[in-house]
């Protein structure tokens, strides 16, 4: 009979689990607005007054941060979705299952990465 029941976390597990995920949003966003700032930023560096030579070296730089950042900025972006999602897992008591072998997700494991949805053992399938 205890086969029936579904493996998932405590209500208070996903409590604290939901809490610490709320936290990584807002750091991540936080980024997300500092690399957006810095972005917006970039276009004066005040080089006009200096030689052609190291102005071209600073605008060649200069795009080499700007996609840098875009890179950084889209990531942040996918992060924040993910930590999204695992909210919405929370919500429906699925938090913390593995989506290949069905079982729960090592605590510890989540705790580095809140937004998980697969077992050290199913990432190792994977390779």
């Amino acid at each position: 009979m205890a086969e029936d029941l579904k493996v998932r976390y405590s209500d208070k597990d996903l409590g604290e689990f939901k809490v610490l995920i709320e936290e990584k949003i807002e750091k991540a966003k936080n980024h997300l607005e500092l690399l957006k700032s810095a972005y917006m930023n970039d276009g004066n560096n005040g080089t006009d007054d200096t030689s052609p030579t190291f102005k071209a070296f600073e605008e060649g730089s200069e795009t080499m941060s700007k996609e840098a950042n875009t890179q950084l900025a889209i990531r942040q972006e996918k992060f924040i979705r993910d930590l999204k999602n695992a909210l919405l897992r929370i919500e429906n008591k699925t938090y913390g299952i593995c989506r290949v072998t069905g079982k729960l997700i090592n605590k510890e494991r989540l705790k580095l990465v809140p937004h998980a949805t697969l077992s050290i053992e199913a990432k190792n399938m994977q390779k």
